[in-house]
């Protein structure tokens, strides 16, 4: 484990980063999503670099210089939020959620529910379950929890 000063967020350098990105992505869902069918993992992941990462606003968590994790945001909504495997439990996801609330304006966040750790790490986080779909974006049968930030529930 190393230092955790090391890390640095920044914005993505655009599409040149984009493969990184994707193996990046590989490696997290690879390691957090099992309720995933290989046929809907290799859709996901044909579409990243041609319609998803182009929707969204991207900030990208560096260690040592090399990009480690992202995430996606748009209009408020964090959208996607991927750790390498081998880098995750270091609190890189916790910086980049962070940045995003901070400087990105996001206040809400759409999970799979059967992604039983990323449930809790927003939840241990400061976000409520607010709403809850059978299907995920793409119609698929992946139960989707909307998470807010529970300081914007109050009053």
């Amino acid at each position: 484990m190393g230092d955790d000063s090391a890390v640095t967020i920044r914005a993505a350098k655009g599409a040149t980063e984009y493969p990184e990105l994707v193996a990046i992505w590989r490696s997290a869902v690879r390691a957090t999503h099992d309720f995933l069918t290989e046929e809907d993992f290799k859709r996901i992941e044909g579409n990243l670099a041609a319609m998803y990462f182009p929707a969204v606003s991207l900030i990208v968590a560096e260690l040592n210089g090399k990009p480690v994790g992202f995430a996606g945001i748009a209009e408020g909504n964090l959208e996607m939020l991927f750790i390498e495997n081998v880098a995750r439990g270091r609190g890189i996801g916790t910086r980049l959620l962070h940045e995003a609330i901070s400087n990105h304006g996001v206040t809400t966040v759409d999970v799979n529910e059967q992604n039983g750790g990323a449930c809790a790490f927003y939840r241990s986080r400061g976000f409520v379950q607010v709403g809850r779909d059978e299907l995920d974006g793409d119609g698929c049968p992946y139960p989707t929890l909307h998470l807010k930030l529970s300081s914007l529930l109050a009053g």
